[in-house]
């Protein structure tokens, strides 16, 4: 299952049926789990935890050190959950002690060829990072959210979940839930309704989030009056709580 020319730290945890392809590089306290694939020639440094069933495909560099001046040497660490794949040179960074001190990536997501997962990041589940989309130091993206091709993302944003940018996306204030959105700067184009339906929300859910989403943009009410109205909204609708709570709480704004 370890190919021959593959270096493996004596350091290292690996499940007993974890398969390394020829030329593989994984150094000292890196984790891997049960049913992993690991790529011909892709380096794995820790403090690095992966979970069960991920596959990590050639030349893909996950666990090296963060992308920060400020980083000295401290041990900071990467935790990637179950079933997730990451592809052709893709890169993920280990946190910072300026933060979490820890970059997260939860279950069944898929990293394309060349994106980049910057230190501190959090992803949820079922994320999709088309090829090329990057993701700043300190960014949030939260469950089933869609980043198209080279999009890419300005350091602390927080992209919401099941949001959708078109390629070429260039995000620098947070991305409410449930939204597609596109353009340099990226500017809001409407709910994502075709991907909430393919994800079997029902149609008069998805007409709640029309109305809310012409209560933040298509009326002239205030921001704070807009998420009261919606949350008028998800007193029949709770799926618009998500929307209304992000709005209120983002740290950037959002995109306008």
């Amino acid at each position: 299952m370890i190919h021959p020319t593959a270096i493996i730290d004596p350091a290292a945890d690996l499940a007993a049926d974890v398969e390394v392809g020829p030329y593989a590089l994984i150094g000292p306290v890196v984790q891997v789990d049960s049913g992993c694939i690991i790529g011909p020639h892709v380096v794995l440094r820790g403090p690095t935890r992966i979970g069960p069933r991920t596959r990590i495909f050639q030349f893909a560099s996950v666990g090296d050190d963060p992308q920060d001046k400020k980083y000295a040497g401290e041990t900071t660490s990467l935790a990637i959950g179950a079933r997730n794949v990451i592809r052709e040179y893709a890169t993920v960074h280990r946190g910072t002690v300026q933060d979490k001190g820890e970059t997260r990536i939860g279950d069944d997501n898929l990293l394309m060829a060349y994106t980049h997962v910057a230190h501190d990041c959090v992803i949820g589940n079922n994320v999709i990072m088309a090829n090329a989309a990057s993701l700043g130091g300190h960014v949030e993206v939260q469950d089933w959210a869609i980043l198209g091709g080279f999009s890419i993302v300005h350091q602390f944003c927080q992209v919401g979940a099941h949001s959708f940018s078109a390629m070429g996306s260039v995000i620098a204030k947070d991305v409410p839930p449930y939204l597609t959105i596109g353009g340099h700067p990226a500017v809001p184009r409407g709910i994502n309704a075709e991907g909430l339906r393919r994800r079997q929300f029902a149609p008069e859910v998805i007409a709640a989030l029309r109305r809310a989403y012409r209560l933040l943009y298509l009326t002239n009410l205030k921001l704070a009056d807009a998420v009261a109205q919606i949350r008028e909204l998800a007193e029949a609708h709770p799926e618009l709580d998500l929307l209304a709570d992000f709005v209120a709480d983002s740290g950037r704004s959002i995109v306008r």
